[in-house]
């Protein structure tokens, strides 16, 4: 862990200067967004109108791998896809000023989504099919891909080897993420090799933003490799009935453009385990910043890892049974 705090020197200073050094004229106004992993702002400029400014994290992602995210999303832009790219800026969509890395993207206003309307699920199905028909037509190289080792071996991990498990919780955390893991290695050589492609990566109802005109995806900050319904899955809520009128209703859409392969509907359920496991540890990797200790109070806690404990428990009896359906593939 760095003995210094992450974003200690992000003054409000730093952020107008600089954006006013690549020619933008800020007019003072800034507002920090709602985000942890990186800083994101809104910044008025002179003319009126506004901007959002995103500070990258430092050492989590190396140029490279930002850009290949920013190449992917502007790709999408130009198919009409509704996303929001990075403005190229003399060139460049990726800038360094003291000592950071940041983006600026165009300001897009929005509601959240009313997924429980079949309609809205279509709609954002269709586009899903149009983002992964683009994703399938190249790959990363500097991004990582989703798999067990980087989103459950490695948290793991870091977990056991850090301070958080309480004492009398440590060997029943470790046996019932031990047990996870198994069974999501299970499934995963159950569903056979699917394909990997281009993903937005955390296709939840805080990155779709809703307007008259449909929905809009942001942050592209966990784009990576990976199977198709990892972005469709954490659009699904509820019991398995609503699951599965919920995943109908996507999957209309999505067919419409893209096609897909009925056996990762058998992965739901290991990747909604790996999700789990990896929370945990993005909490511990970051709790040298001061935001993440004022956010999770209760990281740390008994309480908190005898939930996960039951919580891990109740996936291994998911990951056993038949796996959600569709009629729609």
């Amino acid at each position: 862990m760095s003995s210094a705090p992450v974003y200690a020197d992000l003054t409000p200073d730093c952020v107008l200067n600089a954006i006013d050094a690549l020619g933008l004229r800020c007019d003072g106004r800034l507002l920090q967004l709602n985000s942890f992993e990186n800083r994101v702002f809104q910044v008025g400029l002179d003319d009126g109108s506004a901007c959002v400014a995103k500070f990258y994290r430092p050492q989590r992602w190396s140029d490279a791998a930002i850009l290949e995210e920013h190449a992917f999303s502007v790709e999408l832009a130009a198919r009409e896809i509704p996303v929001v790219p990075p403005l190229a800026i003399a060139g460049a969509t990726l800038h360094h000023a003291f000592g950071h890395r940041f983006a600026l993207f165009a300001r897009q206003g929005g509601r959240t989504p009313e997924l429980e309307q079949p309609e809205v699920l279509e709609w954002i199905g269709r586009f899903l099919g149009r983002i992964h028909a683009v994703g399938a037509t190249g790959s990363y190289r500097a991004r990582p891909a989703l798999d067990i080792d980087s989103f459950g071996v490695e948290p793991r991990q870091l977990i056991a080897a850090g301070p958080w498990l309480p004492s009398e919780l440590r060997a029943g955390w470790l046996a019932a993420v031990d047990q996870a893991l198994d069974a999501v290695r299970e499934v995963w050589q159950r569903a056979g090799r699917v394909r990997q492609l281009r993903l937005h990566g955390d296709c939840h109802a805080g990155n779709l933003l809703w307007t008259d005109r449909g929905p809009h995806f942001v942050d592209f900050d966990d784009s990576r490799l990976g199977p198709a319904v990892q972005d469709l899955w954490m659009l699904l809520a509820g019991d398995a009935a609503q699951m599965r009128a919920q995943l109908d209703a996507l999957l209309r859409g999505y067919a419409v453009f893209h096609d897909f392969d009925r056996r990762e509907l058998q992965l739901v359920e290991a990747l909604r385990t790996l999700r789990l496991i990896h929370y945990s540890a993005w909490i511990a990797r970051r709790w040298d910043d001061p935001a993440f200790p004022a956010a999770f109070p209760w990281f740390g806690t008994a309480r908190y890892w005898q939930e996960r404990i039951v919580e891990l428990r109740d996936q291994l009896t998911l990951m056993r049974a038949p796996p959600l359906l569709s009629d729609w593939i």
